[in-house]
């Protein structure tokens, strides 16, 4: 009936290899070292950060407490990780985990503190600078709620999720290839 790429009716092969070369063990060595702990981290606090501003402030705007909104922060944390870490290994997933829990509870102080601080005549950042170790029982007496600690779990899960990086087929192969010599050096 013709060439592939004269026929109108021929759907593109998305399932079709397009490795130009053979990945080799030092294109896998590269991806190695692209990853960074470091900048997963500090972009995920970032977003923790930002997040927990503006989750308070629509809070406060609307006059309600939206519980669920740590879930879309997880998702945001594992993204970010995934972007500014570009980890292939456990210790991204974990990072992702850990920081939607620690933005659950940096989200839920900041939005308590944004309901209290009207009625008690001062700003949240002062409510925030004045927090205290008496302070920490009557928060998670009060304000923590085991539905908040489930809505954490899932931020967590939904983070880890999303926090590895993806890989097309180039990158696999020389991701495995990499992975393959040095077992074989291990052995010798």
């Amino acid at each position: 009936m013709g060439d592939d790429k004269t026929n109108v009716f021929r759907l593109p092969k998305k399932h079709a290899p397009k490795v130009q070369g053979v990945p080799t063990a030092d294109d896998g060595a590269r991806l190695i070292t692209a990853q960074s702990v470091r900048d997963a981290t500090t972009a995920g606090l970032i977003v923790v950060i930002l997040y927990s501003a503006l989750w308070s402030m629509a809070s406060v705007l609307l006059g309600r407490i939206f519980p669920w909104l740590t879930l879309f922060q997880g998702l945001l944390i594992g993204l970010v990780v995934r972007r500014a870490g570009r980890g292939l290994d456990w210790r991204f997933p974990v990072i992702a985990a850990v920081l939607a829990i620690f933005g659950t509870l940096v989200g839920n102080v900041v939005v308590a503190a944004a309901f209290t601080a009207p009625e008690l005549g001062a700003s949240t950042l002062t409510v925030l600078r004045q927090v205290t170790a008496m302070t920490w029982p009557v928060f998670f007496t009060e304000v923590m709620t085991p539905a908040d600690a489930v809505y954490a779990l899932f931020a967590a899960a939904i983070a880890a999720f999303y926090a590895k990086r993806r890989l097309n087929r180039a990158e696999y192969l020389a991701y495995r290839r990499w992975r393959q010599d040095r077992a074989e050096a291990r052995q010798q």
